[in-house]
């Protein structure tokens, strides 16, 4: 009977620990995906918080400067300055929805530790001899 009663509570104890370990610190490693109109209204709060900011590239807001990228992202409604120092992929452009993790600096400028553009599944190889459209393509810092 103490065999069954140890080994129950050896497991409860391996139980306890994965499930402290699964759900425990979970809320710490959240990363809430927001608008620029919830940036904004989140105010102070989102100065703390690391966030994924997704919106559309706002038309000639794009400016490839020493060592960075700025650019701001709206949703229609409002828009947020981001910075970036990553070299942007080569899909980004104004108009092209992107998501950016970062945090928001006190300056009002979202600074952004990653940048993802959105599109979608369909990639079409360049066909043989086929340039890609520079137009289109922001310089590298």
């Amino acid at each position: 009977m103490k065999n069954k009663l140890g080994a129950g509570l050896v497991i409860l104890a391996i139980v306890g620990v994965l499930g402290y370990l699964a759900f425990g610190s979970v809320s710490q490693n959240l990363v809430y995906y927001w608008t620029p109109s919830e940036l904004v209204a989140a105010g102070n709060k989102a100065q703390e918080a690391t966030v994924r900011l997704g919106g559309m590239v706002e038309a000639g807001s794009v400016v490839a400067e020493g060592g960075g990228t700025t650019f701001a992202v709206t949703d229609g409604t409002q828009s947020v300055r981001v910075r970036t120092e990553q070299i942007p992929p080569q899909m980004f452009r104004e108009g092209i929805g992107v998501v950016v993790e970062g945090t928001m600096g006190g300056d009002g400028v979202f600074v952004s530790k990653r940048l993802m553009v959105k599109h979608d599944e369909n990639y079409r190889a360049p066909a043989d001899g086929e340039k890609p459209d520079a137009s289109t393509m922001v310089e590298s810092p």
